[in-house]
């Protein structure tokens, strides 16, 4: 029996989705494909998170050259770089501890691969790519001094988290609120379609935990419970890279061609 019309039509446009989002996964998919494939002992007499490093400009590189992304893309990125390398910083340090990056390396700064940033702004380079790629559009944004109030406190938290409590969980319930009537609107093909915006940060918080339990299996770096034998990534963790999609989010909505798109009540 043929396709109903409607059905048919809904499969084109989902088979556009998934490749336009394929697309934007451009920058993440190459870095993590150097992940499987730069052996661990390294490329040419150079340490694996110095390859890693090398791939990750080129890809960069090889995205502004092409037109892909541009010069002020590229400098929201770049913050996603210097956020993240400075979390990683301090969540590596001695007096934290919470995951470590076993392997010897020229680039490495304060025990922490100049490469890891790069895990970062590939949150952000997918938001990007994924804002152009599927026109997107937000409805009932929530004011922007409201939207960075809450993704400075979410960033923060993963700091004074150690000293003073962890409310990641109000930093949520709090960001679900401020959001709740937010939409993200977006063209696959030919139609628009929509889901909430809290959903969709949750779900590519839920593809870069994944990605992160790739990343540990390859021993690309390792948390304490799993120095003896490789163990899932923690499901928590889901829930601390959703916030942070969305603290990466806001600083994408920020960006004046993107402002164009994103539709604030007044």
């Amino acid at each position: 029996m043929a396709p109903t019309p409607g059905l048919r039509d809904f499969a084109i446009e989902f088979f556009h989705f998934v490749q336009k989002e394929a697309s934007a996964c451009l920058f993440a998919g190459l870095f993590f494909a150097s992940v499987l494939l730069v052996p661990r002992s390294g490329v040419l007499g150079l340490p694996r998170y110095d390859a890693l490093l090398v791939i990750a400009l080129a890809i960069q590189a090889g995205l502004v050259w092409s037109g892909r992304e541009t010069f002020d893309e590229l400098k929201a990125i770049g913050l996603f770089h210097v956020l993240g390398f400075a979390l990683e910083v301090f969540k590596t340090s001695s007096g934290i501890q919470s995951w470590s990056y076993p392997d010897a390396a020229y680039t490495k700064v304060f025990g922490v691969p100049l490469f890891s940033g790069f895990m970062y702004a590939a949150v952000g380079s997918y938001i990007i790519q994924a804002w152009r790629l599927l026109d997107l559009r937000i409805e009932h944004h929530p004011p922007y001094w409201m939207a960075g109030l809450i993704a400075t406190a979410i960033y923060l938290n993963f700091f004074t988290h150690h000293f003073i409590g962890d409310y990641r969980w109000y930093l949520a319930a709090g960001a679900i609120g401020l959001y709740a009537r937010s939409q993200i609107v977006f063209r696959p093909l030919r139609r628009d379609r929509r889901m909430p915006l809290a959903l969709g940060l949750v779900l590519v918080g839920f593809f870069i935990w994944l990605a992160e339990n790739i990343g540990t299996f390859f021993g690309l770096w390792a948390y304490p419970h799993q120095l003896g034998a490789w163990a899932a990534v923690h499901v928590t963790k889901w829930s601390a890279w959703s916030l942070l999609v969305l603290m990466s989010f806001t600083i994408v909505t920020n960006l004046k061609h993107i402002k164009a798109t994103v539709h604030v009540p007044s």
